[in-house]
């Protein structure tokens, strides 16, 4: 028998062992990347944000001239199935929709029938939940705004995965990309922060609005830091006194290395520590977090 507790998938309209999910080779989902997703966190049997999630989900298959023919509840349904099935309390959830495949010998998207996918799995951790991220920035280019709309959460990581590789070589665990003008944009599935004499910046275009990014700067807004949404450099980030990604697996993480220089003290600054406990403090307010029993 399959152990579930790996994960459970929704494929084809019914739940599979995760190990046995399958896409289509000719699903231009895989051929293309042409597909938009979203990943939601369950923390101690609880949804964190569903319904944002779901509503950027929706947003970027609006953007895509995508659909499917589930309503948000029937997706809700479908997620809390999936973590059911795995009886899993901490999980890392993903729903996904991919442009199908077109008509024989046709070229054209809109002939393509989209699929939806999703799938529960143990909850991913982009670094050890009581360590610093040690990471470089690349003067790689974040693909740009202009090409490919970055509110879309989207599977275009070449760029990100390249700047994986170049950190590597480096003696690093990640990355943060740049723009054109050498701005730092974000890193593989996380947004950046620096903070210099309590004042939060985070890059303000080129990136993705991730959920965790939005909740940090709706805490610190409460807690009466001032918060900046505009350029970054690498100057900027060297010089904090305090850096931290943020992003679903694993909520507020902080950096303590960048370019092999430690920032601060070297672990975790005070603001990173209060925005973190905050963050995880919410996972129990009912305006955030739902029981999986309940959707």
């Amino acid at each position: 028998m399959p152990d579930n507790k790996q994960g459970v998938a929704y494929v084809d309209h019914k739940l599979v062992p995760i190990s046995e999910a399958k896409i289509s080779l000719l699903d231009w989902g895989f051929l293309h990347s042409d597909a938009t997703y979203d990943v939601v966190h369950v923390w101690r049997g609880k949804f964190f944000r569903l319904d944002d999630h779901l509503e950027r989900f929706c947003s970027g298959m609006e953007k895509l001239h995508m659909q499917v023919s589930y309503s948000p509840d029937e997706l809700k349904s479908i997620l809390k199935n999936c973590v059911k099935a795995t009886g899993l309390q901490n999980a890392y959830v993903e729903m996904i929709t991919t442009r199908g495949q077109p008509e024989q010998g046709s070229r054209d998207p809109r002939s393509c029938t989209n699929q939806f996918f999703a799938f529960a799995i143990p909850f991913v951790w982009i670094s050890k939940p009581d360590e610093g991220l040690n990471l470089i920035v690349s003067q790689r280019q974040r693909i740009p705004p202009g090409s490919i709309d970055p509110s879309i959460k989207n599977y275009h990581w070449l760029d990100l995965v390249m700047g994986q590789y170049e950190a590597y070589d480096k003696g690093a665990e990640t990355v943060v990309l740049t723009d054109e003008n050498g701005f730092i944009k974000e890193g593989p599935g996380f947004n950046i922060f620096a903070v210099k004499d309590s004042t939060l910046t985070t890059p303000a275009t080129g990136v993705l609005e991730g959920i965790t990014r939005k909740t940090v700067i709706e805490l610190a807004s409460t807690k009466g830091y001032e918060i900046v949404q505009g350029n970054l450099s690498e100057a900027g980030v060297l010089d904090a006194d305090e850096v931290f990604a943020t992003s679903t697996a694993g909520g507020v993480m902080p950096v303590t290395q960048v370019n092999s220089q430690v920032i601060g003290s070297g672990s975790i600054g005070p603001i990173t520590q209060i925005l973190k406990n905050a963050y995880w403090g919410l996972h129990d307010d009912v305006r955030y977090s739902c029981p999986v029993a309940s959707v």
